[in-house]
């Protein structure tokens, strides 16, 4: 079983930055693919970024490109979310999965809490 702990969420004004970090609990970290997902209140859970487990290969939702960077420590167990110029449509309850390579929800084996992020205008 792989645990993952999501933090560094918070509030922030429009054009503001917050970093995310997911902890993932054993050492095996590289053999998964790791995944940012989002849903904010009243829409469905939406992916984000993704990372495969080399850190290679990287994909992204097109409503987030250019401005959120997904990487991964993997030394640490640990993926982040860099997020820059952030919206309010941005703001969300983010959470961190393990898994396969994938866009699809589906994909991911473990999920992490949440953590909130919050943009206001």
């Amino acid at each position: 079983q792989v645990q993952l702990i999501e933090s560094g969420g918070g509030l922030v004004q429009a054009g503001g930055s917050l970093r995310l970090s997911c902890a993932a609990s054993r050492g095996t970290f590289s053999r998964y693919a790791m995944g940012w997902f989002r849903q904010a209140p009243g829409k469905e859970r939406e992916f984000v970024a993704a990372i495969s487990g080399g850190g290679s290969m990287t994909n992204y939702a097109d409503s987030v490109k250019g401005r959120f960077t997904i990487s991964r420590d993997n030394a640490k167990n640990t993926v982040y979310l860099q997020m820059n110029s952030l919206k309010p449509e941005d703001t969300a309850v983010y959470y961190c999965a393990a898994g396969f390579y994938t866009t699809v929800r589906s994909g991911y084996n473990y999920w992490g809490q949440g953590t909130q992020v919050t943009v206001s205008s």
